[in-house]
């Protein structure tokens, strides 16, 4: 089926919009990238021209096929030029209202046959399916930033979605070279799920004064070998959208660990959005590196053998994965697949604990939390199953109380 594809819509030419356009169109697709005014057009147009620019001087692509490239990419103010589109990406701005327009318009004026997917990062798929007379063929079909770069693909499915939609849109997201992963409907997904609280943990310490932006983001690197660490990534990824994350974990889990760093909630009241605004952890406040913090928090640390600042920040996260795989939401692959080629990890979560075995993970996050600097109350129960001790008890047991068949 995916091979009579023709014709790919997207909806919503930003950074992102204008990625998966390309997209789409170095994989063979005819694309229509849609937008709103002519002004808005000439700015997707510019994200295209610069990123294909940029693949061109880097020999990633030559002339001829930046050439056959842009005669397969053609943009239009109208939506109805949607109409005989065999596939719809919709990315427009986070706000439900913006899509309830978008989806409406898309379900009236495609043919009944044609798939439509949000590149939602926060928002309800079921709710922006519900919008519209065809909930069987709404899928949600997540990039990362940059689309053309990043590898992974979150293909979400509702109640609703049906075999046939899942199945067109996983094979759709190889034929684009990405590695999907197919999971359930629920708040974050798993990539932004596992992430940014990562991200809001490393905003806390830093709130707490445990240590300076630098000192933080060079103990992550160095504990989990990651390319930058969460301040930077912060910065990079928009603090406002941080926060929205955040704030849509809340309100569908209402748990202590969802709580928003009070300083995150003040930097976006501030217009403090990272690059994109110019302010941020790092972004307008000079190459300096901050002095080292000496408060009550930061000498704990240095004086707790049990608290090592790189590892605060890799055992929560390890733990949200796991409490993730005793959920049944995700497998231990689609996690690791997830972090490592949506958020560019060299090794996923559930493959950090298995180098480090159970044991100092859990230490971990008792040290933390009788020094109030976790909200985790109690390592997630998959998590102490694989203690040492937990093992040896279970031998000869079989399955019991909470243990999860692991194959």
């Amino acid at each position: 089926m995916v091979q009579e594809f023709d014709k790919v819509g997207v909806v919503g030419l930003g950074t992102m919009g204008a990625g998966i356009a390309e997209v789409f169109a170095r994989a063979g697709f005819n694309v229509v990238g849609v937008e709103i005014d002519q002004a808005a057009l000439d700015r997707g147009k510019g994200h295209l021209d610069k990123s294909l620019s940029k693949a061109v001087s880097k020999g990633k692509i030559d002339e001829e096929e930046r050439a056959a490239i842009d005669g397969r990419l053609t943009f239009t103010s109208s939506r109805n030029e949607l109409a005989d589109a065999d596939f719809v990406v919709e990315a427009v701005p986070e706000s439900i209202a913006i899509k309830r327009d978008v989806f409406g318009d898309l379900d009236r004026i495609c043919s009944p046959g044609t798939i439509l997917a949000t590149n939602t990062s926060s928002l309800s798929v079921t709710e922006i399916a519900a919008l519209t007379g065809r909930p069987d063929k709404v899928v949600g079909l997540h990039f990362f930033n940059p689309a053309p770069v990043m590898k992974l693909a979150e293909v979400i499915t509702t109640v609703s979605t049906s075999g046939d939609t899942v199945d067109v849109v996983t094979e759709v997201a190889k034929r684009i070279g990405k590695t999907p992963i197919t999971v359930g409907d629920r708040a974050g997904f798993v990539a932004n799920a596992l992430l940014v609280p990562y991200i809001n943990d490393a905003i806390k310490l830093y709130e707490r004064k445990v240590a300076s932006r630098e000192q933080i983001d060079t103990a992550v690197q160095k504990a989990a070998g990651l390319p930058m660490g969460p301040l930077t990534l912060a910065d990079m990824v928009g603090l406002d959208v941080c926060l929205a994350v955040m704030d849509v974990l809340w309100d569908e889990y209402k748990d202590p660990r969802y709580v928003a760093s009070p300083l995150l909630r003040r930097m976006v009241a501030a217009g403090h959005f990272g690059r994109k605004s110019g302010q941020g952890f790092y972004a307008g406040r000079g190459e300096d590196p901050e002095p080292q913090p000496d408060g009550r928090f930061a000498q704990m640390v240095r004086e707790e053998e049990l608290l090592d600042l790189g590892e605060m920040l890799v055992a929560p996260q390890i733990d949200d994965a796991m409490r993730m795989l005793g959920d049944g939401y995700a497998t231990a692959e689609d996690i690791d697949t997830a972090m490592r080629f949506g958020c560019g990890y060299p090794k996923g979560p559930t493959e950090l604990l298995a180098d480090r075995g159970a044991t100092p993970v859990v230490a971990t996050l008792m040290a933390m939390s009788e020094y109030s600097l976790t909200t985790i109350s109690a390592p997630a129960p998959l998590l102490v199953d694989r203690l040492p001790e937990a093992e040896t008890e279970g031998e000869g047991q079989g399955h019991g109380g909470g243990c999860a068949c692991h194959g």
